[in-house]
């Protein structure tokens, strides 16, 4: 009798995972009423889930998540935190984006803009210390202020600048604010990893986030992110904190705002095969944590 807990435990690790289910994700014909167990919708409760956060609501350990790709960016968060997101090291908990684009970004109405001088405009986001501006969803070169200054020493038509909590932006000549269709980094955090293991995520395009487009933030276990393109957030495009340990392979960071890599705390990084660009940042910046190459990873 003594052994009865033991065997029901495992009577309980292998019904788990006979139940992984694909969970599908679309966010032009899905529906949030649906249970997300089929690709298309086949009548008014059968079909796929409209958001990833309800995909991520109904989703269980070893499950898939499919998002999409419909052309139309996801204007949301993944947070991959808890039980719930976890796997097992043969069958992990994944979120498959293939190849859609997940964006943090916020359109900035052209009232929300106050005209400065001459033909510059600016406007004050709602969240400070990172941030990025965007023309038509690309982020725009920034120019940085020298210390003891209230400008930067050059600035062009078409570039920005971020001091005392506003966003300055120039305009070309007999162009007006309201002529451009500018946005800024809305959201803090693309896809949060938080106290899970056994986790894979792939494929997706991350941009336009005020902090981070992937964050390891603590306590991730056996953790990997695969094939994603990580551009145009404020912060960095990949940060591994804490104790957490994350596996990047076959990704791209660039045009992000402090680092295309940041890490800290005791955590571990190990990159195969992942592309750096030091384009608008430093490759790597390390403010703890250990970082380990088994692949040439290229940084530029």
């Amino acid at each position: 009798m003594r052994f009865l807990p033991s065997f029901l435990f495992g009577v309980w690790l292998i019904c788990g995972t006979c139940a992984a289910r694909d969970i599908y994700v679309n966010n032009l014909a899905g529906d949030d009423r649906f249970d997300g167990a089929l690709e298309r919708g086949t009548d008014r409760y059968n079909g796929p889930v409209r958001t990833i956060a309800k995909a991520m609501r109904l989703a269980q350990p070893g499950d898939v998540v499919r998002i999409a790709n419909t052309g139309a960016p996801y204007r949301e968060m993944i947070s991959v935190a808890g039980g719930d997101h976890c796997g097992t090291p043969g069958r992990p908990f994944r979120i498959e984006g293939n190849g859609a684009v997940l964006d943090g970004s916020v359109a900035i109405p052209p009232l929300a803009w106050e005209h400065f001088q001459r033909d510059v405009f600016r406007f004050r986001p709602q969240r400070l210390g990172y941030q990025q501006l965007f023309l038509e969803d690309r982020p725009l070169v920034r120019r940085t202020v020298p210390e003891g200054s209230s400008r930067p020493e050059t600035f062009n038509p078409l570039e920005w600048y971020f001091h005392g909590g506003y966003i300055y932006f120039r305009v070309e000549a007999v162009r007006l604010i309201d002529d451009y269709s500018l946005s800024h980094a809305g959201h803090p955090v693309g896809v949060t990893l938080y106290k899970v293991h056994d986790v894979v995520v792939s494929d997706l395009v991350v941009q336009g986030f005020q902090l981070d487009g992937v964050n390891a933030h603590e306590g991730v276990r056996n953790g990997a992110i695969v094939g994603l393109i990580c551009r145009g957030n404020g912060r960095s495009g990949i940060t591994v904190a804490g104790t957490s340990r994350l596996e990047i392979e076959a990704c791209v960071s660039g045009d992000n705002g402090f680092a295309q890599l940041l890490t800290d705390g005791l955590s571990k990084t190990q990159l195969a095969g992942t592309q750096l660009v030091a384009n608008s940042a430093p490759a790597i910046v390390r403010q703890g944590g250990e970082v380990r190459v088994v692949e040439p990873a290229t940084e530029q």
